[in-house]
């Protein structure tokens, strides 16, 4: 009787919590790569809600927070890259985008065969998603943004410069959603659990 093949896709994708972010920086509270997923995947499906009710669109927000989840999920293999190392120069990133597709196609032979078409597009995005993407990667931008925030807030300076260069690349994006996200959400993150709870709203 044939040996039957193991399945390791999902047990490879629980690894994501071990996956530490920001290498370069100190931080007061270290981020996974699991948990940074699950805020990109948030934002993505409020941007995307945002653009179906503010700008007249008509996307699909539950897909765009599925993109959300996998976008991170070549990292599982070859670890959160920097980004001042992943952008040194134009060699270094064709590299890394090589070894993140090969990342890709080692997790998807980790899933039987006759699913792996339903998964493909996390991993190689399709032009069908090509909106849904932007909103992913405004989504993630805004998640390092909110980081920054949060470190900051907490006293520390090792993550001001690099607020100030993530608000420059989201404005530098275009999105009128990723502005409004922005308006109507950063300022909380800011704020103590106290004064996100009180009854009477911030003037």
């Amino acid at each position: 009787m044939a040996k039957k093949k193991k399945n390791h896709f999902f047990a490879m994708l629980s690894r994501m919590k071990y996956i530490s972010r920001w290498a370069l920086m100190r931080n007061t509270h270290d981020e996974n790569i699991s948990e940074h997923s699950l805020e990109v995947a948030s934002i993505a499906h409020a941007l995307a809600v945002i653009h179906n009710k503010r700008f007249g669109g008509n996307v699909n927000a539950e897909r765009a927070a599925v993109l959300g989840v996998y976008h991170d999920t070549p990292e599982i293999i070859t670890g959160d890259m920097p980004t001042p190392v992943k952008y040194y120069s134009d060699q270094v990133r064709e590299a890394y985008s090589q070894v993140e597709d090969d990342a890709c196609a080692a997790l998807l032979k980790m899933i039987p065969e006759d699913l792996r078409e339903e998964y493909k597009p996390f991993f190689f995005k399709q032009e069908e998603d090509r909106q849904l993407w932007k909103f992913v990667k405004a989504a993630d931008k805004i998640c390092a943004l909110t980081k920054c925030v949060e470190e900051t807030h907490a006293g520390n300076a090792d993550f001001e410069s690099a607020a100030e260069s993530t608000r420059a690349a989201i404005k530098e994006m275009n999105m009128p959603e990723a502005e409004c996200f922005i308006e109507d959400f950063l300022e909380s993150y800011g704020l103590t659990l106290d004064e996100m709870t009180s009854d009477g709203e911030a003037e």
